[in-house]
């Protein structure tokens, strides 16, 4: 069995001009999916460059839900951009040394960027759905092949830019930079096809959209946090998972707030009997999800105003689950004396289901999900 050559293709469909417009849209996405990643990214730095704003309130939930969105949308056109470019693989190289040297180090730049982009679509497609069959961290991965994802597309552009301005401004029916072999007609036209691939698109977020936008979730198949769980919130680690179901329905229970030598312990009764505001907020989640509740609890400010702690503090945030990744957070001093951040007692008037942190957790304004600290045992001002 031979290998083929580009010359073996002759399908119209397989032409720049398809490849430039389905490009363009595929740009589109894989941009605004990397400034909104960007964006997840730093609400996870405590101390970022740029401080992370507490409003609006539904800041990352916007972000998130367009970082999912995007990269959801840039699948099917992924699909077909390869398979409009395809034949290029099987192109012969020049023959003379420089020109070898130049196109070799194109096709691997080339190879860079497809690698970099089906490992983004994919990590992050299974990030969507909470399974990890692999042993590195997800975050900081996807993270960091986001930037050689970008700087691969942006050389790929400037390389390719004479061919793309070409093809943009002619016919997309026109056949002046097709392959001299690719002659036969398929099934679709070219207008068809960018149509259909777009469409697809559309499709695939229309699909899932419903995790983020409530509207939708009746259509959204795909969804897979349409908003189930006590009070239509979702729920990504029951209190089983976190093995914290003895410790947090326990009648021994205190919340514990420490400041330099002040400590103060709390029951759950004790702080039901303190202020009571009601916010309504949502939770948010990298995977994509999000929806509103109505939170009722006590301030985080005035539970450090009882110890004496100063405005402006950090504080860590520990929850009464023995182990995992996000077991203590750390809440920036700006987020803690916000009005709006309140350690919850209460989701839409009935009190916290266990699940989704009783005896009392942490919900604040622009954080992501798991941020938000189920079971709190202990708030601690960093000094």
């Amino acid at each position: 069995m031979r290998i083929p050559s580009d010359r073996d293709f002759t399908s119209t469909l397989r032409s720049p001009a398809v490849a430039a417009r389905v490009g363009v849209w595929l740009g589109i996405c894989f941009g605004l999916a990397f400034v909104t990643g960007l964006i997840s990214h730093e609400a996870y730095v405590v101390h970022p460059v740029i401080p992370f704003p507490a409003r609006p309130t539904w800041g990352y939930r916007v972000t998130q839900g367009l970082h999912v969105l995007s990269g959801t949308a840039a699948i099917p056109l992924l699909l077909v951009k390869l398979w409009t470019v395809f034949p290029k693989l099987f192109a012969r190289p020049p023959q003379r040394l420089r020109q070898l040297a130049v196109d070799g180090l194109e096709r691997a730049s080339i190879a860079v960027l497809v690698a970099a982009a089906v490992f983004q679509l994919t990590t992050g497609l299974l990030n969507t759905t909470q399974w990890y069959p692999w042993g590195f961290h997800f975050r900081a991965t996807h993270y960091a092949v986001a930037w050689v994802a970008i700087g691969a597309l942006v050389l790929h552009i400037a390389v390719k830019l004479p061919v793309i301005r070409a093809a943009l401004g002619g016919d997309i029916e026109d056949s002046a930079q097709d392959r001299p072999t690719a002659t036969i007609a398929g099934p679709l036209t070219r207008r068809a096809l960018v149509r259909s691939a777009l469409l697809a698109s559309g499709v695939a977020v229309l699909a899932t959209a419903g995790s983020t936008v409530p509207a939708l979730r009746k259509v959204s198949v795909l969804g897979v946090r349409s908003g189930g769980g006590p009070a239509g919130i979702p729920i990504n680690k029951s209190a089983k998972a976190a093995d914290v179901v003895a410790t947090a329905l326990s009648p021994d229970y205190r919340l514990v707030i420490a400041y330099d030598a002040h400590e103060m312990s709390l029951s759950r009764a004790d702080l039901e009997r303190l202020e009571q505001h009601t916010v309504e907020l949502p939770i948010a989640c990298v995977e994509g999800w999000s929806a509103s509740g109505h939170w009722t609890g006590v301030r985080v400010r005035d539970l450090l105003d009882l110890v004496g702690a100063p405005a402006g503090r950090d504080l860590r945030v520990e929850s009464l689950q023995p182990r995992g990744p996000f077991r203590a957070t750390t809440l920036p001093g700006h987020f803690a004396d916000d009005p709006l951040t309140l350690l919850a007692l209460r989701l839409g008037g009935e009190p916290l289901a266990i699940d989704h942190g009783y005896p009392c957790r942490l919900i604040a304004p622009d954080r992501p999900g798991v941020l938000q600290t189920k079971w709190v045992g202990r708030l601690e001002v960093i000094t």
